[in-house]
């Protein structure tokens, strides 16, 4: 017994000893807790990193990160505060400061809160000049776009909301966030991690110097820069041609995929949606019935016309229903039916002959020998081979590019026939799918990712606008592998060659021709109820070892070659070149303004 209670009395002092020598240190040693448990005298300054810089691939600022200042405020620390003098540093009417001021009490009388947001660097230095009791700025970046281009594709910034804060810890109220495009699609990059700075103040809120020499303060790491793809000296010559048209270009490189230009018009100054003003401006953007805030190339739809005619003849190919050298008349169109019109040219034409024309009787030929072929076994069975090619192309679904807000565009299944009408159809039915109408919608993007296709022979890769990212050896891996088609390789050189003859020799895309650069071509002119044709063409140059392939699409332009055939033109000039060759054709394009007082309600 008296071996256990000895063994208890030193368990005992044992303990006494620890919780002494704790209380030691914390009480006389160490005094972080005491001034932690006085947090009236301890500011936490969020350190927020400046977001990464975006570049083109050429090295050339797109988007600049500029600083500017919040105004912060204690309002339990304001006593004494001279108010006149603080509204006249800052620029402010005494009525708007106490409005705001009434709110940052309403929210604490302790807690810091922002008074006003983004001051310029010239007024943070006045008001550095005085002490005035309560307040303090804190260091933010702002968004500049030096070339004052390609704001769908950009995107902007904005305020957090509260879903964003629920979704993800980094985020606090107040904090921004991209909201669209590579802003929004990169935005775990470009937005960095903060950091915080413990300040010492006084009673009156003012700082009196780092808590414990800075030791536990955290530096913000800047966002990291991203390299773009896009050329941008091109995209802004796309969008100067598109101005006075509502529609969407895009060109890309098909060995890699990279996106060069991405323009849709109506657009809008990046600019406009930075600053104090963004919220008036995103409305006045928002009620404009042009909708410049929409992305055309990803975010719209519209029927390919007849760039569409270059799958149809592909399958064709491919399945044998048809060969390169098979005839048919064509008499201002196919006759059959309610018939599908066409323009006049020499008759018959075999599958060349056909691309040059952009002959609608031939493909209407084409489209019925596939889909009502014996060997499918029925007209649903034959239609469901043709869907299968036609989504091998990206047709129907989304690319998975790095835009957020693609769309899948449209693609009619067996099944949706069925349901309109009540699963008694034919080919004759739906004829126009022969020609690129109906109920097949596509994407800008789609139609250039067709004929970046075409200009591999057989593949894309799926296209992308980001090129490299600070500190990391590749981009996502999916933009490097290949997607292949469900057609050969041989099949696709008939097509491209016929392209070459449409631009080189004669044709409906001869306004296409650049010398010494084999462009190849295919115009379209699509059927539009609601008014005017749209005018569009596909293009790639140069025929072997493409470097470019080009989606031209304007609403209610009318034939292809009439806007969406010179326009292209331009764009290859200036990327194969170097500069724009054809002076006549560029006034020609520029002095284009069509009226869409209809089509828009004006």
């Amino acid at each position: 017994m008296n071996s256990r209670a000895l063994v208890l009395k030193i368990f005992v002092i044992l303990v006494a000893v620890i919780i002494l020598a704790r209380l030691f240190h914390l009480q006389i040693l160490d005094d972080r807790y005491k001034i932690f448990a006085n947090n009236n005298v301890l500011r936490h300054e969020v350190q927020y990193p400046p977001r990464g810089e975006v570049y083109d691939r050429n090295g050339e600022f797109l988007i600049q990160s500029r600083e500017t200042y919040d105004l912060m405020v204690v309002p339990r620390d304001t006593k004494g505060l001279d108010t006149a003098l603080l509204c006249q540093v800052l620029g402010i009417d005494m009525e708007i400061f106490h409005r705001e001021y009434k709110k940052a009490e309403n929210y604490s009388q302790r807690r810091p809160s922002v008074l006003f947001k983004q001051l310029p660097k010239e007024t943070k230095l006045k008001f550095d000049e005085f002490n005035f009791p309560g307040f303090y700025t804190q260091y933010r970046t702002v968004r500049s776009y030096p070339r004052k281009i390609a704001g769908n594709l950009l995107g902007y910034v904005g305020e957090v909301n509260q879903k964003n804060i629920e979704a993800d810890p980094y985020y606090r109220s107040g904090d921004y966030i991209g909201v669209s495009g590579i802003e929004s699609a990169y935005e775990k990059y470009l937005r960095g991690e903060k950091g915080v700075k413990i300040q010492l103040v006084d009673v009156h809120g003012i700082p009196k110097g780092s808590y414990a020499d800075g030791m536990y303060d955290s530096l913000a790491v800047p966002g990291a820069s991203i390299v773009c793809t896009i050329d941008s000296r091109l995209q802004a010559l796309a969008e100067e041609l598109l101005e006075g048209k509502v529609g969407s270009v895009v060109a890309i490189e098909p060995a890699t995929g990279e996106i060069l230009v991405m323009a849709s018009s109506p657009t809008y100054d990046p600019d406009k949606l930075v600053g104090r003003q963004l919220g008036n401006n995103y409305a006045e953007l928002l009620r404009d019935p042009y909708r410049p805030l929409i992305n055309r190339a990803v975010q719209s739809w519209y029927p390919p016309g007849s760039t569409f005619k270059l799958v149809n003849a592909l399958i064709s190919l491919q399945e044998g229903t048809n060969s390169a050298s098979d005839s048919y008349p064509c008499n201002h169109g196919y006759p059959y039916g309610r018939g599908v019109k066409c323009h006049g040219h020499h008759s018959p034409v075999n599958l060349t002959a056909a691309l040059q024309t952009s002959c609608n009787a031939y493909f209407c030929y084409t489209f019925r020998n596939l889909v009502d072929n014996s060997k499918y076994g029925s007209v649903k069975d034959g239609f469901d081979v043709w869907y299968d090619y036609v989504e091998s192309f990206g047709f129907g679904r989304k690319l998975d590019s790095d835009f957020r807000s693609e769309i899948n565009g449209t693609l009619p299944t067996r099944e949706r026939y069925d349901r309109i009408y009540r699963g008694s159809w034919s080919s004759m039915t739906i004829l126009s799918l022969a020609i690129g109408q109906g109920e097949i919608g596509a994407t800008p993007l789609q139609v250039a990712n067709l004929v970046a296709t075409v200009a591999n022979r057989g593949y894309y890769y799926i296209p992308h606008v980001v090129k490299s990212i600070e500190g990391r050896d590749s981009i996502d891996n999916r933009f490097y592998e290949r997607h292949y088609s469900k057609v050969e390789k041989k099949h696709f050189d008939v097509v491209a060659n016929a392209m070459w003859k449409a631009v080189n020799e004669w044709g409906t895309a001869t306004g296409a021709f650049v010398k010494g650069w084999d462009v190849c071509g295919k115009t379209g002119t699509a059927q539009n109820p609601q008014g005017n044709d749209h005018s569009t063409f596909a293009c790639f140059a140069p025929l072997d070892d493409p470097k470019i392939a080009i989606s031209v699409y304007i609403e209610n332009g009318g034939f292809g070659a009439t806007i969406a055939v010179p326009l292209a033109k331009l764009l290859l000039e200036q990327y194969l070149t170097g500069e724009v060759q054809s002076q006549d054709v560029y006034d020609r394009v520029r002095g284009i303004n069509i009226n869409y007082s209809k089509a828009y309600g004006q």
